[in-house]
């Protein structure tokens, strides 16, 4: 079983790349995470955000595909940290691959949301869409300690 994070955007700021590898180098190697990113839509520079997003869309599901999909979106469903950590645990019982999905500056795009089988919300707040994978790589790693009772996380 894999998590692959896939993220709209390349060419992040260091501090982004250091961010994610801090998280995703502590996790099992029964349990990798890995980011890929997916580049933005050229539609983009000619002001086109309904056809960028589309096609970002596009790109990010061929990249999910296989997986079973979770859409990150400030309109999806929040849950606490040891919710987080019992859906960790079914995917991790299920054994299938996890893919993450992570849009660009304008979010996700509806087929993104309609593929997936759970669209989260990190927090009701917005966040920059490149924090979100410091984010997202730090609560899966959080979620995991949870079901290792390991001290990293306490309640």
């Amino acid at each position: 079983m894999r998590l692959r994070m896939l993220a709209v955007g390349q060419r992040m700021p260091g501090w982004v790349a250091e961010g994610v590898q801090t998280f995703t180098d502590r996790m099992p190697r029964e349990l990798p995470v890995e980011l890929r990113e997916i580049p933005a839509s050229n539609a983009r520079r000619g002001g086109d955000v309904a056809r960028a997003m589309a096609e970002e869309g596009e790109r990010l599901l061929a990249a999910a595909a296989g997986a079973r999909v979770v859409a990150l979106d400030e309109g999806g469903a929040s849950v606490t940290t040891d919710k987080l950590a019992a859906r960790l645990s079914d995917w991790m019982m299920a054994g299938d691959d996890m893919a993450f999905l992570i849009g660009g500056a304008d979010g996700l795009h509806r087929d993104c949301r309609a593929r997936a089988e759970w669209v989260w919300s990190l927090s009701p707040l917005t966040f920059p869409h490149m924090l979100v994978r410091v984010l997202l790589a730090e609560q899966l790693y959080r979620a995991w300690t949870v079901l290792r009772n390991h001290p990293y996380h306490r309640n």
